[in-house]
């Protein structure tokens, strides 16, 4: 029989045996709901953690299921934008926390595969929850050299690569430029909107297919290395 690749539409009975373990193992894209500038789809942190994840379950090797996104998180620096929905990070470290007990019942192993940055404290004080309770838990950020910070030309060039038809090309506009560390600040205190009217950080309009395919690539690359090596940290990110 087969082997499921998808948790979703996988069935029960198919989950047995469906590794030389005995127990499937489990990736779980993490993402958002949030505003994304003017040119891109609200689930992009969504969109772009279930790709990667799609991508590098075939490649870890024999029993990783995929399944569905987690498409809400911790976004509250984006609230002043229509769209947004923020659990917070109180909410999402709960709701991962008891994903991974049930899953791991069932799972021998699991690793949540984050696409937004709002969401690592939620992610490390979930997992680590998880591995002192015994669980094989770990976690791995999206994250590539050299990206800008918001829906400027990381995010743009990589949907361009994998949802072309969900960039508004004709709303692209540049947004603010300045290193994420000058404008922290001024975000702690009053979100995105404090220092980007539009939402964006970076400059979309510099956005290629071209330069996605590459982005995308050592996203996948990146995410297949630290899942098959499995050394997770004090936090239990993979290095």
């Amino acid at each position: 029989m087969a082997l499921p690749t998808d948790l979703g539409t996988a069935t029960s009975n198919r989950l047995h045996g469906s590794s030389p373990a005995g127990k499937p193992s489990l990736i779980v894209p993490v993402g958002s709901t949030e505003q994304h500038g003017p040119h891109l789809p609200l689930d992009t942190d969504t969109r772009i953690a279930e790709a990667v994840a799609r991508a590098a379950a075939p490649r870890i090797g024999a029993g990783w299921l995929l399944a569905p996104a987690v498409s809400y998180g911790a976004s509250g620096e984006h609230e002043g934008f229509p769209g947004t929905v923020s659990i917070g990070t109180e909410a999402l470290r709960l709701v991962l926390t008891e994903f991974g007990r049930s899953a791991c019942s069932w799972a021998t192993r699991l690793v949540f595969v984050n696409g937004h940055g709002g969401n690592v404290e939620a992610l490390a004080a979930a997992v680590t929850l998880l591995r002192a309770e015994g669980r094989d838990a770990a976690w791995s950020s999206c994250t590539v050299r050299g990206a800008d910070a918001h829906a400027g030309h990381t995010e743009t060039s990589v949907l361009l690569h994998i949802s072309p038809e969900n960039v508004r090309i004709e709303e692209r506009v540049p947004g603010n430029r300045a290193p994420l560390s000058e404008l922290m600040p001024a975000m702690r205190r009053g979100g995105v909107a404090a220092v980007s009217e539009i939402g964006v950080l970076g400059d979309p309009t510099t956005a290629t297919e071209q330069d996605g395919a590459r982005l995308f690539a050592a996203m996948v690359d990146g995410c297949v290395r630290r899942v098959s090596a499995w050394s997770p940290d004090a936090r239990g990110m993979l290095l």
